[in-house]
């Protein structure tokens, strides 16, 4: 019921030529879409009741990222989703009030990279004793849409989350990056002189596993958005083959087309089950040796998949497909953004090959 509602909602309010239109929106998204989703509930799906939540469980929210994907809906609930895994990982009092916020539609956002590799997870940003922070943070998406940002910076050689509001950035902290997905919005963010409240300062022993955590529910959600991105890619291509002529005959009908288009299908098929299978695996403890492997490898085979349909629709549509005006450039710039984020399917099987091989 929620994937129906999800695809219905999605279909209605981001066709084509809205998603176009907000290339060069400011935000990239619809204010007002934004609002309607946090009616319906999506802020919260994966957050416990006692904080405002839904408590449906993370593997409720893979459908309705599956189906934004579909049609390309940009708004901040991936960047929310995964910074209210974080803090509800890394539990703290002070996360409670700041999950409340978020199930109630806040949005928030991870501050991850410090330098432009996913596999470095070292931190240097640092938080002084007083609570003064100093560092900059990298390509941190949704940055300027976000009220809450949560920054892993070290506190005496300690990793600690530190928990920003918008308000506390200057205004020259937060600079716009340019993306190969316009659809897409992130920004470098200087938290040189903020000062954290120590109730935002979360420390523990749950930090760590909760950092671990969030990143891989991180690249679950990503490779649910690019399963749904994937076939709408292939259903652009399947309808370019069965209407474009060429020496008198359905450009469909050759082999050197068929073929590839086939696998396309297969791989999109593949890519959803390996998501759908690791959603059911992540709840809301410390993720076992079973989940990571199952992120991972959904992650690596979604995002691959994306890459190959992206390339595949450019090239059957030709000339025309190089150019800014076919839809196909849509999804080939999709397929860049989506490898790299929390990373690319080498990275991840380098990963698994420690996990099931040694």
């Amino acid at each position: 019921m929620l994937m129906d509602v999800a695809t219905e909602f999605c279909r209605n309010k981001s066709p084509i030529a809205v998603v176009r239109d907000n290339l060069e929106n400011g935000p990239g998204y619809d204010e007002s879409v934004w609002q309607e989703i946090i009616g319906l509930g999506w802020s919260g799906i994966a957050l416990p009741e006692s904080c405002g939540g839904a408590g449906l469980g993370l593997g409720a929210l893979v459908p309705v990222v599956e189906a934004m994907g579909k049609t390309m809906l940009t708004t901040p609930l991936i960047s929310t989703a995964i910074a209210g895994q974080l803090l509800q990982r890394a539990g703290g009092s002070g996360c409670e009030p700041v999950l409340a916020d978020i199930a109630a539609g806040a949005a928030a956002t991870v501050a991850w990279l410090e330098g432009g590799d996913w596999g470095d997870t070292r931190v240097a940003t640092q938080i002084d004793a007083n609570g003064t922070l100093s560092g900059r943070k990298r390509l941190v998406t949704d940055a300027e849409a976000a009220q809450f940002i949560i920054a892993p910076a070290m506190r005496a050689g300690e990793r600690v989350l530190a928990i920003v509001r918008a308000e506390q950035l200057s205004q020259d902290a937060i600079t716009p990056n340019t993306l190969i997905d316009q659809t897409r919005r992130s920004a470098d963010v200087d938290l040189t002189g903020v000062v954290v409240a120590p109730e935002h300062i979360v420390s523990g022993p749950a930090v760590e596993n909760a950092l671990r955590d969030a990143r891989l529910v991180g690249a679950l959600l990503i490779a649910g958005e690019a399963v749904g991105t994937g076939s709408a890619c292939l259903a652009t291509i399947v309808e370019y083959l069965k209407t474009r002529k060429q020496f008198g005959k359905l450009i469909g009908s050759y082999q050197a087309l068929k073929h590839p288009t086939v696998d396309i299908l297969l791989q999109v098929d593949s890519s959803r089950s390996l998501v759908y299978h690791a959603a059911t695996l992540v709840q809301g403890g410390v993720l076992d040796k079973d989940a990571e492997v199952a992120c991972r490898m959904a992650k690596a085979m979604a995002t691959e998949t994306l890459c190959y349909a992206g390339d595949r629709a450019v090239q059957f549509h030709g000339g025309m497909g190089f150019t800014y005006e076919c839809d196909a450039q849509l999804y080939i710039r999709r397929a860049q953004w989506s490898q790299q984020q929390f990373g690319d399917a080498r990275h991840h099987r380098k990963v698994l090959a420690s996990l099931l091989l040694d």
